[in-house]
């Protein structure tokens, strides 16, 4: 398996999912010390600059973490084909992301960490925060997992951050 030390995860405004994704990898990163650089970015340039999504915002709080430091920004084949994988929240993030240039052996989607390939749904219109629990165990149960592939360590740690298996 290819060493991965830089993970970008993209959903369309990198206001909701894909901060949550970066806060939950850098937590893990933390951690355990891991060398890794983990990033978040959108396909769309609608919320540029923008602070993450409030519900994601009070989520990451919940379990013990905060995302409040981040800042939207819109992907760039150009400054981001570095990165060793690029992370889709879903599969319209995912043809976005091939369309854009991105090399397919990079680009996963986080649903093929755990959720049989599923998307992880956008909780940006959700009115309540039991949308935004929903889509942070689907994303940290997936994120987890996918560290565990280069990141044995964690693989015994399966109470960190709260995550529990999601229905979906």
């Amino acid at each position: 398996m290819k060493e991965v030390s830089s993970i970008l995860f993209v959903c369309l405004g990198n206001i909701c999912r894909s901060p949550l994704a970066e806060g939950i990898a850098r937590e893990f990163v933390k951690k355990y010390n891991l060398p890794l650089k983990v990033d978040s970015a959108g396909t769309s340039g609608w919320h540029i600059d923008e602070c993450p999504h409030a519900g994601s915002r009070q989520v990451a709080k919940k379990h013990n973490f905060s995302i409040d430091d981040l800042r939207g920004r819109r992907v760039s084949v150009y400054a981001d084909d570095a990165f060793d994988l690029i992370i889709a929240l879903d599969s319209s993030n995912y043809k976005d992301l091939l369309q854009l240039g991105f090399d397919k052996g990079k680009v996963k989607k986080l649903g093929d960490f755990g959720l049989n390939g599923a998307d992880v749904p956008d909780p940006y219109g959700y009115k309540d925060m039991e949308g935004f629990e929903k889509v942070y165990q689907m994303i940290a149960f997936c994120v987890r997992n996918l560290l565990c592939m280069h990141y044995p360590v964690i693989e015994s740690d399966s109470n960190f951050l709260d995550i529990k298996q999601p229905n979906f």
